[in-house]
């Protein structure tokens, strides 16, 4: 039989957030994981791309191209910034000791290249927990960060009664 670890590393705990009440959740069990472990946390926020957007309608042989509004991005920046501090304030240890991580693309690609990149031991992130046509339709980050994560990921699920 072949020798075990005796400890199991668990120092750095990634938490990926978004403004809703189930990554509220995740982000309490992810510091409790955090201080049981005497270890440090990150956050890491996802903001979507920007979308072109258009004045009037798109019309190719007119010359008419969509129009990308570079304040959308600022104010986006901006709300993940907040988002960010809001959710450090919750550590018990200090908002200063809590790393935050800010990127734009894909939630799932961006949270497993900001675990690799941080060098998590622990990935936490919460589940909306939706089934059927609406799991099909928008997909799931959990799910998708679970099936790729070069760590363990603890998925918090959330139930309306919560």
């Amino acid at each position: 039989m072949a020798d075990s670890p005796s400890i199991i590393r668990t120092q750095r705990i990634l938490i990926a957030v978004e403004d809703s009440k189930y990554s509220e959740k995740a982000v309490r069990y992810g510091y409790h994981l955090a201080q049981a472990f005497n270890g440090q946390v990150a956050l890491v926020h996802v903001i979507d791309p920007p979308t072109s957007s258009t004045y009037g309608a798109v019309d190719p042989i007119m010359g008419v191209n969509p129009v990308y509004i570079p304040e959308i991005n600022e104010v986006q920046e901006q709300a993940s910034a907040d988002l960010l501090s809001r959710l450090a304030t919750l550590w018990p240890n200090g908002e200063q000791n809590v790393t935050k991580i800010s990127r734009l693309g894909q939630a799932r690609k961006e949270i497993l290249e900001a675990a690799n990149e941080w060098q998590a031991d622990l990935i936490v992130l919460g589940t909306h927990g939706r089934t059927g046509f609406d799991h099909f339709i928008s997909g799931s980050v959990s799910e998708g960060v679970a099936r790729h994560a070069i760590c363990p990921v603890v998925i918090v699920p959330y139930k309306d009664e919560d």
